[in-house]
């Protein structure tokens, strides 16, 4: 990999923007500083990262304008989840389609904009234009959602190692349950921001990692990794160097390395190979 040089054609799945020209929703929780397209190309210059998607913030609430602004800036090199619900019309799926969209997003944590009632009506409304439902909750709470996420009509990607709060043994339900999702085949996962559930905390986060790596033997072609950019609400965050050394280590082989970095998230989000 070079220091923190990741494959050509890598995808960072799970980002953000912010900027203070665009209000925020007034349930937010988090209100982070401007974090621009300026600033995040030099993430990408660092680590060599080619391709981004764009994944609207709970900041924002259901207003998705700022982060459509910022995806235009990376044309065809983009792709965006955005936060609709079931009563989105067609034209606005189709708009939204045409400008690079390819899913709807669910935080089903504090700031969150739409329920979890929400998710089988909405993900019925998105599935005809190839979108998938990526979801953020505590994966503690995976057991409650189960029957409702196997319910749903498009793929499932599922944030941060599962968001585990605090993390789980391997033997616990609640992991069994995101593992038995991935065993149906229509769910992924993204291996990101172990901070925002690790007790045993940095350089390793050693309770996360242990999760990954299971995931990672049980699914390979189904991981996809993500920096989170600008990491929110972290005071002190992964610097580049360590977000590149974090994913080799659980992955463990530099065809696996490409296979998260470059390939599966090139075939599942449409990007041209």
């Amino acid at each position: 990999m070079g220091e923190t040089t990741f494959p050509t054609g890598t995808v960072d799945t799970h980002m953000h923007f912010y900027d203070q020209r665009f209000p925020s929703a007034p349930a937010a929780v988090l209100r982070p500083p401007d974090a621009t397209v300026a600033d995040y190309t030099e993430l990408q210059r660092e680590l060599g990262l080619q391709r981004v998607v764009v994944v609207q913030p709970t900041t924002y609430g259901m207003d998705n304008t700022c982060q459509l602004e910022a995806m235009a800036s990376f044309g065809d090199d983009s792709r965006g989840v955005m936060v609709v619900d079931a009563s989105v019309t067609d034209d606005e799926l189709a708009r939204l389609t045409a400008l690079g969209v390819r899913g709807a997003r669910f935080h089903l944590l504090p700031g969150g904009a739409v329920p979890a009632e929400m998710l089988v009506p909405t993900a019925e409304r998105i599935a005809e234009y190839g979108w998938h439902i990526q979801l953020q909750t505590n994966g503690r709470d995976l057991t409650d959602h189960l029957a409702r996420l196997q319910a749903l009509p498009c793929d499932l990607v599922v944030d941060h190692v599962g968001r585990f709060m605090p993390p789980v043994p391997e033997t616990d339900a609640s992991f069994a349950a995101l593992r038995t999702l991935m065993a149906g085949g229509r769910c992924w996962v993204k291996l990101s921001a172990p901070y925002e559930s690790s007790v045993t905390g940095p350089p390793a986060y050693r309770d996360v990692a242990d999760l990954a790596r299971v995931l990672v033997e049980d699914a390979p072609e189904r991981m996809l990794w993500a920096s989170n950019w600008p990491h929110p609400g972290q005071e002190d965050p992964p610097s580049p160097d360590v977000l590149a050394e974090l994913i080799a280590d659980w992955v463990g082989s530099a065809a696996v390395l490409q296979q998260i970095l470059v390939d599966n998230p090139t075939a599942f989000y449409g990007f041209e190979s």
